[in-house]
């Protein structure tokens, strides 16, 4: 088994005692990516901004990976609301057109407080 870790300035460290990423045997699990601005540690106000820094952040990944969004097989999203459903699909759905299997769930709290968080599983 080959497994490597993945890592990238162009999104956000971990906050904890885990890695952006991994590859193994071929394919990209990443780490769930909260909407952290990786150049100023901000995070942007409303979910639709949110949703587009979280989704930027897991491209960064992939990217670093050797993949892309194109090659993702599966998500998990996270919402704190799910009043935000809609909205959060309109961004993801621009980031995610191959339309990767998908779990969505709302719970209780989020790192930072922020909105939402996405992971993803990719082939490289």
């Amino acid at each position: 088994m080959t497994m490597k870790v993945i890592a990238t300035e162009k999104a956000p460290g971990a906050i904890g005692p885990y890695s952006q990423g991994y590859a193994v045997n071929g394919m990209i699990y990443t780490s769930g990516q909260i909407p952290v601005n990786p150049a100023t540690g901000e995070i942007p106000e409303g979910i639709a901004a949110q949703a587009e820094q979280s989704c930027k952040n897991v491209g960064a990944i992939l990217e670093a990976a050797g993949s892309s969004y194109e090659k993702v097989v599966k998500t998990t999203c996270f919402l704190a609301d799910m009043g935000d459903f809609a909205a959060f699909n309109e961004v993801y759905a621009k980031y995610f057109v191959s339309r990767p299997a998908r779990s969505c769930v709302a719970v209780k709290e989020l790192p930072k407080g922020v909105l939402c968080e996405v992971e993803a599983i990719a082939v490289e």
